[in-house]
């Protein structure tokens, strides 16, 4: 009734991206039916479950933790998959609120009333976890790994916030005794929960940056008028140099096909590089990617095959920028389409591009993959920093990077 794929991948050893692009052809051949579900931040509970992104509301409650809370693609959005009724019938129901099988992140809670203190014991594997109390505004980071203390104390202060700084504890199986203070003037639950769901989960803004599912699923689009946060992605834009001189050069249908040809090759380098292709104006593309690397790496070889085509095809010069940062998702045009600053300025950097090199913003190059990429000493991406500023961004001046393959050079 719930089918993760990525958690399936897991258990049958399988690359998580190929399971879900397996989902996603088994939904659109009839076999399975996808949902949505967005999760409350606290509980993890589906707090709406529809089967289309245009029934999803930004604004969501969660009844059982008081809160309200907007729905982001990148965090409380989840792609959960059942067989379709035409398979077997499937039925949900939630047998207990707050049972193991509702909230299966929690990993221990307990009601302490005011002013109490309570030793329990947990035997916890290793990984990343999260301590919070209820109603409390504020949490405290667990990592369990080896070295860590066997026992240590959590006291929730007068007013309700944590002391500073992650609890460092002893994996399983060494008994943790872990001491629970309850400061505040009024009964707390306090919950230890894991927060490595995310791992297995296929969230909104995974799914919708994935060619696969702008392929099978082109109408999957949120409420007209709607605006719902995507969370951080990194935005691509490409253009083809001196395309409209080509066009008069070797004229209109020899330059059309040469057009459709490097949009070919953009959306199979996109695509294997687990990114989607938004949209086409004129010559020119824009993608997404969860990952900024990929964005780059895929980008350059598509800039060398079509600079060097196979088959002794007139060669092209791409031209490419990228920067990431947070987002929101429209439809436009009955399309998901993504706004913003972030997209603006990608849009900007596209123009700096020479071709056969590509732009990337200082947000791109501090991202941990992409500067071990550039700064590894045997690598294959080689950066060099220069200043610009941007059309439409008033006077400020851009720390950016002139991005090309080393062997290029």
């Amino acid at each position: 009734a719930r089918m993760r794929p990525h958690a399936l991948a897991d258990d049958f050893g399988a690359a998580p991206r190929a399971m879900l692009e397996l989902f996603l052809h088994a939904t659109r051949a009839g076999l399975l039916t996808l949902r949505w579900n967005v999760l409350c931040p606290h509980c993890r509970g589906a707090k709406q479950s529809v089967a289309s992104l245009d029934a999803l509301s930004r604004e969501t409650v969660c009844d059982t933790c008081d809160i309200r809370f907007d729905a982001t693609f990148d965090q409380h959005v989840e792609l959960t998959f059942q067989p379709s009724p035409a398979v077997r019938e499937t039925w949900t129901a939630e047998f207990c609120v707050a049972g193991p099988e509702m909230t299966p992140h929690v990993a221990a809670q307990q009601l302490l009333a005011p002013g109490e203190e309570r030793v329990i014991a947990l035997s916890l594997p290793p990984g990343a976890y999260r301590l919070r109390a209820l109603e409390a505004p504020l949490s405290r980071a667990v990592v369990v790994e080896e070295g860590g203390a066997g026992a240590a104390d959590a006291p929730l202060f007068p007013d309700e916030s944590w002391p500073q700084g992650p609890l460092r504890l002893a994996p399983a199986p060494a008994a943790l005794a872990l001491r629970l203070v309850n400061g505040a003037a009024r009964e707390h639950l306090f919950i230890i929960e894991r927060t490595a769901w995310v791992e297995h989960a296929v969230t909104a803004a995974e799914a919708t940056s994935m060619q696969t599912f702008r392929d099978l699923f082109s109408s999957e689009a949120i409420r007209p008028g709607q605006e719902i946060s995507v969370g951080r992605m990194a935005i691509l834009f490409t253009d083809l140099r001196g395309s409209t001189r080509m066009y008069r050069q070797i004229g209109d249908a020899p330059a059309f096909s040469l057009v459709m040809t490097h949009f070919d090759v953009l959306r199979r380098a996109v695509a294997m590089a687990d990114g989607a292709i938004v949209k086409t104006i004129g010559d020119a593309v824009m993608g997404v990617f969860q990952r900024p690397l990929n964005a780059i790496t895929c980008m350059l070889r598509a800039q060398a095959e079509l600079a060097a085509p196979a088959g002794g095809a007139a060669p092209l010069t791409l031209k490419a920028g990228i920067h990431a940062g947070p987002c929101i998702a429209v439809t436009l045009n009955d399309r998901l389409d993504y706004f913003g600053s972030t997209v603006n300025l990608a849009a900007r950097l596209e123009g700096l591009s020479s071709g056969g090199d590509l732009i990337i913003s200082d947000a791109v190059r501090r991202d941990p993959e992409v500067a071990a990429a550039i700064d590894s000493p045997g690598g294959e991406i080689r950066a060099e920093p220069f200043g610009a500023g941007l059309k439409g961004f008033d006077d400020e001046r851009f720390d950016l990077w002139r991005v090309t393959l080393r062997e290029a050079t």
